[in-house]
């Protein structure tokens, strides 16, 4: 089982990555059709009096406040969904909202119950945990005093939470080498910069064609124009062709993935359109109409099994209107579409409301985007991949890892600029 196959929690950057958000593009107001013996009112009834009956009768009146009850309720009755519906807090909702502006306070990480063990999922580059070495893939046995190998998700949020400068004290296990390790984090005030490592690749490499190189980690409100601003830096220095990396990026805001194609389409291309239950969830998204589209240089973008939601939108966009060539493996086919309603107390929800399709009106939804050159990656590839990037080197052992194993899907993708730039003279 891939271990970044499941969608969890966020910590430090909560509710990140793993859902694709259209905030108030899809707030439909429509009525959903009702059928016999499912009329609503009556089963507000029922609930409204199992409430009662708790508030009024549970032994322990400690246990019984109405906000406690509310949402829990309101936490199972999303979480029976599907795995991107969900309710969050007030705390969480108003973290979730400073996440999509790219500020976060915590450690960075994303956890999610898999096998019944709390696993990393993957951890925010340059934030607390990565710096402290914690990978995906570790599974946490304890955090403090508190031992939370039965715990849930939900349950281990308070206790990795905590103002920046506190300490919290992790206990990882490492299934890769069966080793167990405690960790101290500083939790910190953490910038997410989602565009990184924009370079001009080695001549050696590329046979003296300047091929550049950007690779975004996730989709948030600065991402666009951050990279907007690399690839012009790119472009002055000479690039011919540009390698964009996309894996393991587990995707973001689906408007940043819109701003994203507009730096390479022409303005008004249709990137995605979404269809729902209700009529109006059906949404055609266009690049800007006053976009500036950079040059006519070829691109390749690199995908992998663990590139979701808005980077699937960006790769089957570029991929369908002939902008980009793909190469890797088939990406993780995400393809529900998250509306964000905030309720009346500050808390709020995530609702899959539509489907999304590519431009060639196919859909995503567990079929993914299929690279036009395959190129796969072993376990120990992918391992050392995640490594490099992070610069996270805990022994000897790992950075021999990170100087042994070779990048073959980024060696493919230069071979296919090189092979168009050759073809185009």
């Amino acid at each position: 089982m891939r271990i970044n196959r499941v969608f969890g929690v966020a910590f430090g950057i909560l509710f990140v990555v793993l859902d694709l958000l259209v905030g108030g593009y899809i707030l439909s107001s429509g009525k959903a059709e009702v059928t016999a013996g499912d009329d609503a009112g009556t089963w507000v009834r029922v609930f409204t009096q199992a409430f009662e009956l708790v508030k009024q009768d549970y032994i322990d009146p400690k246990k019984t406040s109405s906000e406690k009850l509310v949402n829990a309720g309101l936490h199972q009755m999303l979480s029976k969904l599907d795995p991107h519906s969900a309710f969050l807090d007030a705390e969480d909702y108003q973290e979730f909202q400073e996440e999509n502006r790219g500020e976060i306070t915590g450690i960075g990480i994303v956890v999610s119950g898999i096998d019944g063990r709390l696993t990393v999922v993957s951890a925010v580059e340059d934030a607390p945990a990565a710096k402290a070495g914690i990978l995906p893939g570790d599974q946490i046995f304890g955090i403090g005093d508190v031992n939370v190998e039965h715990k849930t998700v939900e349950d281990i949020g308070p206790l990795l939470r905590g103002p920046a400068g506190t300490n919290v004290h992790l206990r990882i296990h490492r299934p890769s080498n069966n080793s167990t390790t405690d960790v101290q984090v500083i939790r910190e005030v953490y910038r997410v910069n989602s565009v990184r490592d924009a370079h001009v690749l080695d001549s050696r490499k590329t046979a003296n064609f300047k091929i550049g190189y950007v690779r975004i980690t996730e989709f948030d409100q600065p991402t666009a124009t951050e990279l907007a601003h690399r690839v012009d830096g790119l472009l002055a220095d000479g690039m011919q062709g540009l390698v964009l990396d996309l894996r393991f990026n587990p995707g973001g805001l689906v408007q940043s993935a819109i701003d994203t194609c507009g730096i390479f389409l022409p303005p008004k291309s249709m990137v995605v359109y979404t269809e729902g239950r209700d009529p109006a969830a059906h949404q055609e998204f266009f690049t800007d109409a006053a976009s500036k589209p950079r040059g006519d240089f070829p691109v390749a973008i690199l995908v992998n099994s663990e590139s979701a939601s808005a980077s699937e939108i960006v790769a089957a966009a570029m991929k369908d209107l002939h902008r980009a060539v793909i190469v890797g493996e088939t990406t993780f086919g995400k393809g529900l579409v998250q509306a964000q309603f905030e309720l009346p107390n500050g808390a709020g929800m995530r609702l899959t409301v539509a489907r999304y399709f590519a431009p060639n009106r196919e859909t995503i939804q567990e079929r993914g985007v299929k690279p036009d050159i395959m190129s796969s990656m072993t376990r120990q590839e992918e391992r050392a991949l995640l490594l490099r990037q992070r610069g996270s080197f805990l022994n000897p052992d790992e950075k021999e890892l990170v100087a042994r194993e070779k990048d073959e899907q980024l060696d493919r993708a230069v071979d296919a600029l090189k092979g168009l730039m050759l073809y185009k003279g």
